[in-house]
């Protein structure tokens, strides 16, 4: 099995209730990582102008170039899930891993050495049977998790969008039900 995130374009408002239950959860400090983020975009000109957001972490793809360069094997991908984890203790903070993602998953602090850090799909939480925290906290149910196979039956749902860099060398755990950008008439 490969657990996976579902993203519901149509739903997100940008709020960033996923991104600050992130932070908190993981006890991140303010403004240095975020293992979870928000993007925005902006389309179009006055007075055709539309806004579409994406909740993004790490996306645990099933080919994930991190683990394949990490020169110190501090990267790895669980089997029985699919999860990909980093072992702090084994990290040198080379940043090899950091321009091998295209996402911009992998992220460190300003220290010198720090090791890599991402999101760990709230592993402690699936263990007590709980939603990662971003999935629980999302106000909207703009976000879900589960199966990737499972998730990927579901109605309208793409694995692409023009948020993110081409997946098919990684080939991300995320599936998206799209925003359909409509005209506005005069």
């Amino acid at each position: 099995m490969q657990l996976g995130f579902y993203f519901d374009q149509t739903r997100c408002i940008g709020c960033h209730t996923c991104v600050v239950a992130c932070k908190d959860w993981n006890d991140l400090p303010a403004g240095l990582v975020s293992w979870r983020r928000v993007d925005t975009r902006e389309q179009g000109k006055f007075p055709d102008v539309t806004v579409s957001h994406i909740s993004l972490s790490c996306n645990h793809c099933r080919q994930p170039k991190c683990v394949e360069v990490c020169p110190e094997d501090a990267i790895g991908k669980r089997e029985e899930d699919g999860i990909v984890f980093i072992e702090i203790e084994k990290c040198t903070g080379c940043r090899i891993c950091e321009g091998a993602c295209p996402y911009g998953a992998i992220q460190f602090r300003p220290d010198d050495g720090a090791p890599a850090e991402k999101c760990n799909f709230c592993v402690d939480r699936l263990a007590n049977d709980e939603a990662p925290v971003c999935v629980s906290a999302c106000p909207m149910r703009a976000l879900d998790f589960g199966d990737l196979d499972e998730l990927s039956r579901r109605p309208d749902v793409t694995t692409w969008t023009d948020h993110l860099p081409d997946s098919r060398e990684t080939t991300a755990s995320l599936v998206f039900k799209p925003r359909v950008m409509s005209r506005l008439k005069r």
